[in-house]
């Protein structure tokens, strides 16, 4: 009987954050996949397992959830004072698409190590002890992303003591800085808020009008009082992606706000939007248990936030939904900001399903517009395995 055999393709399998996804180099893919277009989209969609009609991608390398069925593909930057160029593909997991439209802020700390470690970065600039200054750029928004990666002995330090809630071990602490974060180049104007305003009357026929904060910065973003839509900020994954009704009326919700921002045309434009825009519902601080059972008490966070990734409740918070959330903090009168107490801050930290996360962001108007210089958290990543993913011939 007549086959296909299967082709190895090098690649690392890596965390970064509270994400894990499948890293290429460009020049290593096949020759049909090192551009955009179906043969890429094709072949990562094959690396991950997808479409999985069960939900497991038990046939490739992804963890059937949102923050498991990532890709990265990463070259040597062509852009003056950058060192890589970073492209991120979020693979779906019951269908047959990749979704390019934004960026995966926790695998963001895993692509300086990555790109030192590949010899994408001039080696001068690398030291032999201390940590090097990776200038990544973000080509799916078209922004720029400094990682601090720490160097011991000539090499990428993966080990250490910093501790990442939503990570079981421990590890060396990456610092990133998301440079410029706001306001994408698609959507919305280019404006940070795309309608203008702070907070708006969100209505969603079937489920209600909403009080919410439109945001552009490091995701696009709809934050939402969680007592309007009868939760209280505490809740855990089970409470929510065990709920069918919930999630139907977050993703209405999603919808209709990506609508509002300008992100997309029409209605049903964003089932084949899956990535962007992010939903998420504050809360002021209260006590809650964790996931991992450590007890967070109101006074060890400013707000609670809740963030859904991919149609599901995530488990921690995604990295650049914590850029969004550090961003709004700083801004005076987002639902965000209210949430935190309504005073004015530069950075802020606060409680998600897995944990705490501490972000700093510092915001002020030019011209009339909020404006973002930077926002800034640590992260860890490390190396899970390296070598080769096998896919078959005709699979792309």
């Amino acid at each position: 009987m007549a086959h296909v055999a299967q082709i190895k393709i090098p690649a690392t399998y890596m965390r970064g954050g509270t994400s894990k996804g499948v890293f290429f180099s460009l020049t290593d893919l096949p020759e049909s996949a090192q551009v955009p277009g179906a043969a890429r989209d094709a072949l990562l969609l094959r690396v991950i397992g997808s479409p999985d009609p069960y939900d497991k991608q038990i046939d490739g390398m992804g963890g059937a959830t949102s923050s498991t069925s990532k890709t990265v593909i990463l070259a040597k930057s062509t852009r003056a004072d950058h060192d890589v160029d970073y492209l991120f593909g979020q693979v779906s997991i019951d269908k047959p698409f990749v979704d390019w439209s934004g960026n995966c802020g926790n695998l963001s700390a895993a692509v300086g190590s990555f790109a030192v470690s590949a010899g994408l970065v001039d080696p001068a600039r690398v030291p032999h002890n201390g940590v090097a200054v990776v200038r990544v750029w973000q080509a799916n928004i078209g922004k720029t992303i400094i990682a601090h990666v720490p160097i011991t002995d000539g090499a990428v330090q993966e080990t250490g003591d910093f501790e990442l809630d939503g990570v079981t071990f421990p590890a060396a602490e990456v610092q990133l800085e998301f440079m410029d974060p706001a306001a994408e180049e698609e959507g919305g104007g280019g404006s940070m808020f795309p309608t203008g305003n702070l907070v708006d009357d969100l209505e969603v026929p079937g489920v209600g009008t909403f009080k919410a904060t439109l945001i552009n910065a490091g995701i696009p973003t709809i934050f939402i009082n969680a007592q309007d839509l009868g939760y209280t900020g505490t809740e855990l994954q089970g409470a929510i992606n065990s709920d069918p009704k919930a999630l139907a009326m977050f993703e209405t919700v999603r919808a209709y706000g990506a609508l509002r921002m300008g992100l997309i045309k029409h209605l049903d434009e964003a089932a084949q939007r899956q990535h962007t825009p992010k939903v998420a519902f504050v809360a002021k601080p209260a006590d809650y248990v964790a996931s991992s059972g450590k007890a967070i008490k109101a006074g060890d966070v400013d707000l609670l936030v809740r963030a859904l990734s991919m149609g599901k409740l995530h488990h921690a918070m995604m990295g650049t939904a914590a850029v969004a959330i550090g961003t709004a903090a700083a801004i005076s009168g987002t639902l965000v900001n209210l949430a935190a107490g309504g005073v004015e801050r530069n950075a802020v930290r606060f409680g998600h399903p897995s944990g705490t996360l501490r972000v700093g962001a510092e915001a002020s108007q030019v011209n009339g517009e909020w404006v973002v210089k930077k926002a800034i958290m640590s992260r860890s990543a490390r190396v899970l395995m390296e070598g080769f993913v096998r896919v078959p011939g005709d699979s792309f």
